[in-house]
């Protein structure tokens, strides 16, 4: 793992996409492996040098590793009791925590009679119930249902909040990061190729590579006419971007745009307008996503879809309108 800093406010939540090169980041971090350089700092407290059980982490693994042989209570009021705190504080902390999670009346239960997402809770209470500084999440929802995985990350953000707790929580869910993280890291490579907020990451990306793995994005091709007014061709259709471009005259770039940034026909504020034929139509639910042929390459264009009016015909003529400022020009 390559040397990467990044910054992140004391009660937020920084999301690390790409987890099968971040657990090592999450073992450093909670102390169970040494870094060979630089330092790991929590509050601005160099603890390199220091154990887990003194870094004041709490950590959710992807399995819950839930103790079986212990009832929800006493899974929670673990790591307390090893802290060697007084019985009556321990059992007025569980109850603060099965009240957070939503579990009040399940103290009594073992893990093997609740559901996953129950589980999921408990394993979040028990790492919580400590008081740490930082806490750690390594791809929990990753074994739930599609339904309780969203229904569970909203209540963790919801706890995140509550408690103002940092959080780093890695996933490889793209959706998951983008909808409840303060700032995103991006690691390619071993080192972090952009840190910012998910709108930035999403709508500004800074290197091709996360412009390529984040979100669904068109890419095209296009041959510099003029690059100080930004005159480009796609296949033989006319564009003007209204910039200068990194490259000159009989170049090519590449292009990126995101499938709901365009529209079928014309629309207010694109002044694009390419003609182009409809290729393929995929019905996703609330979403229809439409592949047209432009000049000869495909664009994937999302429109919502609306209860009775049929999607586009295969074969169809038709125009592709957007705007210049949704054309992104990749970096290397």
């Amino acid at each position: 793992m390559n040397s990467a800093r990044a910054s992140w406010v004391s009660t937020g939540t920084l999301r690390w996409i790409r987890p099968e090169r971040l657990r090592k980041v999450l073992r450093m971090v909670a102390g169970f492996e040494t870094p060979t350089s630089g330092a790991i700092r929590i509050d601005g407290r160099d603890v390199t040098g220091l154990p887990a059980n003194r870094r004041k982490i709490g950590m959710v693994f992807q399995a819950y590793a839930l103790f079986p042989n212990l009832t929800v209570a006493d899974n929670i009021g673990f790591g307390l009791k090893v802290a060697g705190e007084e019985k009556a504080a321990i059992a007025r902390r569980v109850g603060d925590m099965l009240e957070l999670i939503g579990l009040p009346q399940l103290g009594s239960r073992y893990p093997f009679q609740l559901s996953g997402g129950q589980q999921q809770r408990v394993a979040l209470a028990r790492a919580l119930a400590p008081r740490p500084q930082v806490l750690l999440l390594d791809e929990p929802l990753s074994a739930l249902d599609a339904k309780i995985r969203v229904s569970l990350r909203e209540e963790i953000r919801r706890i995140q909040q509550d408690l103002g707790i940092t959080t780093i929580f890695v996933t490889h869910d793209q959706e998951e990061a983008l909808s409840i993280s303060d700032r995103i890291v991006v690691m390619h490579q071993g080192i972090a190729d952009q840190v910012g907020t998910p709108f930035d990451i999403y709508n500004r990306p800074a290197t091709r590579f996360v412009a390529e793995f984040v979100g669904t994005l068109n890419l095209v091709d296009a041959d510099v006419v003029d690059a100080a007014s930004g005159r480009v061709r796609l296949g033989d259709v006319p564009v003007v971007l209204n910039r200068p471009l990194p490259a000159r005259a009989g170049e090519r770039i590449r292009l990126a745009l995101r499938p709901e940034t365009a529209a079928l026909g014309r629309a207010e504020g694109h002044d694009i307008v390419l003609p182009g034929r409809i290729a393929e139509v995929h019905f996703l639910g609330a979403v229809i996503r439409v592949r047209v042929m432009v000049g000869g390459q495909l664009l994937s264009l999302d429109t919502f879809n609306r209860p009775g009016r049929p999607p586009p015909a295969v074969g169809a003529p038709v125009e592709v309108s957007l705007s210049d400022r949704d054309l992104l020009v990749l970096a290397a």
